[in-house]
């Protein structure tokens, strides 16, 4: 089964602190708010950025070149899925889409993957398998989640209050 994925955050690291991704599903499930993390290089960090926010007159990178030759071949990236897991290294691959149409399936790097994914507007997508050995809760969005209980709590008790309760 395949989730769909969003970017949450690309963390360009440098030195000793590692450069990573982290995706987050499409449509989230609030009851178990989940994210997958991916190590990834400074450089590959850089790429992907680049795609999410590019900056007009710069020179294209590998992963342009990789868009334009496809597109000038007639193809296009359908989408990117994040397949297998080992360790800490995971595994990706694109599903391309010829000038007829014929679907073409090619392992890569994810962070290649999502750099190429970025730039042609295709889909994200994680394997089941891969979000539940890889997976780790979203703590970010179980503190939003439990604060906005409490609001609502305090609203309902103060809501609940007669004039009589202060005397």
């Amino acid at each position: 089964m395949l989730t769909e994925m969003d970017i949450k955050t690309v963390v360009i690291g440098g030195g000793p602190v590692s450069s990573l991704i982290v995706l987050k599903p499409a449509r989230q499930d609030e009851k178990e708010p989940l994210s997958l993390p991916i190590r990834i290089g400074s450089v590959e960090a850089t790429a992907i950025s680049m795609g999410v926010s590019p900056e007009g007159g710069a020179r294209p990178m590998t992963h342009d070149l990789l868009k334009s030759v496809m597109e000038s071949l007639g193809g296009h990236l359908r989408s990117v899925i994040i397949n297998d897991v080992s360790g800490t290294t995971f595994y990706a691959q694109l599903d391309l889409v010829g000038a007829d149409g014929h679907q073409v399936v090619v392992d890569c790097r994810p962070s290649d993957a999502i750099a190429l994914a970025v730039r042609c507007g295709a889909t994200l997508f994680a394997e089941q398998a891969v979000l539940d050995v890889a997976g780790m809760p979203d703590f970010r969005a179980i503190e939003d989640q439990e604060h906005d209980q409490e609001i609502k709590d305090f609203h309902e008790f103060v809501e609940g209050l007669s004039p009589d309760d202060f005397t």
